[in-house]
């Protein structure tokens, strides 16, 4: 089989790269750009097995990272089961913490309420909030669900709370001050933390 890239240090934390698909097309999104991460060549030409990933993440010494991060060129969430079976399957074998940075559509795309699921595996949920109404969140994340993948969101961060220690709506810095000001009432409506992060993480 040829080399794929699935996980990828940065810094003090390792990212694991599960799949290129997205229900979202972000205008800002890194994908876009015509290179990796680093030196990381996150485009998969075929998805890794959960066997894979377990046995990359594994590969690597958990100790010389503070936390274990879903994050990679796509949606983590759309393959939401298989990111449980390798949660839990690294669980029994480290105490690194575990995030996940997601769009919030995993409900939506499984047909459930799969927040109950991440109880006990799941450590940080890093939710992309990026805009202050429906509109602008399709103008600005052109959502296959449209409008309602703003809705979805923040059900799904509302859901995640009972289940997930820390739960985050994020925002790029790209939003001006009165956007940003907005998102963070959004959060604290929903009561999840809330977290401006930089363009080109």
């Amino acid at each position: 089989m040829a080399a794929i890239t699935i996980t990828y240090p940065i810094g003090n934390k390792l990212y694991v790269n599960v799949t290129n698909r997205c229900t979202n097309r972000c205008k800002f999104c890194i994908r876009y750009t015509p290179s990796g991460i680093g030196n990381a060549d996150l485009w998969l030409i075929r998805e890794p097995t959960v066997q894979e990933i377990i046995s990359d993440i594994l590969k690597a010494d958990l100790k010389k990272y503070n936390e274990l991060v879903f994050c990679g060129y796509g949606e983590p969430l759309i393959r939401f089961d298989d990111v449980m079976a390798v949660c839990r399957a690294i669980k029994k074998e480290s105490d690194i913490k575990i995030r996940i940075n997601t769009n919030g559509h995993a409900n939506r795309i499984a047909g459930r309420d799969v927040t109950p699921e991440m109880n006990g595996l799941v450590d940080v949920v890093s939710i992309s909030l990026n805009a202050k109404n429906a509109k602008e969140y399709q103008d600005i994340c052109v959502c296959e669900f449209g409008e309602d993948g703003f809705f979805e969101m923040l059900d799904f961060a509302k859901k995640a709370k009972k289940y997930v220690p820390e739960v985050i709506l994020s925002v790029v810095d790209v939003l001006s001050k009165k956007d940003i000001e907005e998102c963070a009432k959004i959060a604290e409506d929903v009561g999840v933390d809330f977290r401006v992060r930089a363009f080109s993480e």
